[in-house]
């Protein structure tokens, strides 16, 4: 039969969730510092030693959506067509991301109002954020490089993708740090986040005049 990898990829899955679930609520209600590993592994009802099978901390929890969406960026890049310009290309893979962020009916995620909260208040948080970030964007150009060889060398790729990576990432910033634009940060509604990051894509590229 071949329902069996099938069934156990499920239930690595619903545990994979189930842990993710039970970190953002515990975040909540607790606050990050007073949330163990063996807080979430108990509200998960398995066991620690489960927990860091899945995830090496709890502030990789918070980041548990990063590869589906560098995987769905990655897939964009792939398929560039004959005569596709690689800033255009890239900027596809963000609108792909935004698409998927549309779909789901939040911004990103529900991890991102909490992750927010926690970059803004927690240094290991933050430190980790920085390294995502930073794996990310050197992936990315990696990536872009590959697919454009005649065009762009390592550092224009670097640069490209840091171009747009960096208006996204500081407009999310902004958004946070603003108070008339703080509530609808954090409200889960994707419409007016996703409005302003296809805006700062469309700045990155084509200037503030766009």
């Amino acid at each position: 039969m071949t329902t069996g990898p099938g069934l156990r990829e499920r239930k690595k899955e619903r545990t994979r969730q189930a842990l993710i679930s039970a970190a953002l609520e515990l975040f909540e209600q607790r606050g990050y510092d007073a949330t163990t590993v063996a807080d979430i592994a108990a509200g998960a009802d398995v066991s620690t030693r489960t927990f860091f099978s899945y995830f090496p901390s709890k502030e990789e929890i918070l980041f548990a959506d990063t590869e589906d969406r560098l995987a769905l960026a990655f897939a964009v890049i792939d398929e560039r067509r004959p005569g596709d310009e690689p800033v255009d290309v890239l900027v596809r893979a963000m609108a792909a991301v935004f698409e998927r962020a549309e779909r789901l009916g939040q911004v990103f995620d529900r991890a991102v109002p909490v992750r927010l909260r926690m970059v803004f208040s927690v240094p290991s948080v933050q430190g980790v954020a920085l390294r995502r970030l930073l794996s990310a964007q050197q992936r990315l150009a990696a990536r872009l490089h590959a697919a454009f060889p005649d065009r762009l060398d390592r550092v224009e790729a670097a640069a490209v993708v840091g171009a747009l990576v960096g208006a996204v990432v500081n407009t999310l910033l902004a958004l946070v740090e603003s108070p008339e634009h703080a509530e609808e940060m954090l409200s889960g509604d994707p419409e007016p986040v996703l409005g302003h990051l296809r805006r700062a894509v469309d700045v990155a590229v084509r200037g503030v005049s766009s």
